[in-house]
């Protein structure tokens, strides 16, 4: 009985299970569409397929996803990086912006004192006269730049309307 079952074992061995796992390595599906007990199982085994290949299709959206989403990234940091040098570069256009502004003003003031000093030195009804032809407020700013002695003087000279107008034009400037 020992030899039989011998012998059994070693016919299986050589003959039925290489056949077995040939056939299941090569066709592993087929296998298992054509060897169902029942309809649930035929069932149950198209749905796991199904699973699968919807699993498969999900994942390949969210790769094309993710490859979309790295596409889009890139193209904000590149807006980002360009928006930044430009920021950079308006910021140096406003340094300049404000320098020349400032040296504009300097040389304003300037210029304002010096046009004072010499209405300063002229007599106060010339200096008036002169005065009375000028902007409101260059003349608010040139007598604000000069002495106030001198300043009183020219405005005697002034119409009472001039007067006031300056008086008006001068307060308004030192509020500002």
């Amino acid at each position: 009985m020992k030899s039989y079952l011998h012998l059994t074992l070693l016919f299986f061995f050589f003959t039925l299970l290489p056949q077995t796992i040939q056939a299941a390595d090569t066709a592993p599906a087929a296998n298992a569409a054509k060897n169902y007990d029942s309809v649930e199982e035929r069932r149950l085994a198209a749905t796991i397929l199904q699973e699968r290949a919807n699993i498969r299709r999900e994942r390949e959206d969210i790769s094309m996803r993710k490859k979309e989403l790295k596409t889009l990234e890139e193209g904000v940091d590149k807006k980002l990086t360009e928006m930044d040098a430009k920021l950079a570069e308006l910021r140096q256009l406003q340094k300049k912006i404000d320098s020349v502004l400032a040296d504009k003003s300097a040389k304003e003031k300037k210029r304002i004192q010096d046009l004072a000093n010499i209405y300063q030195k002229m007599s106060p009804d010339k200096a008036a006269l002169a005065i009375t032809g000028l902007d409101q407020r260059l003349a608010a700013d040139l007598l604000a730049s000069m002495k106030v002695k001198a300043a009183a003087k020219i405005l005697d000279q002034t119409s009472k309307l001039k007067t006031t107008e300056i008086s008006t034009t001068f307060t308004t400037l030192q509020l500002e």
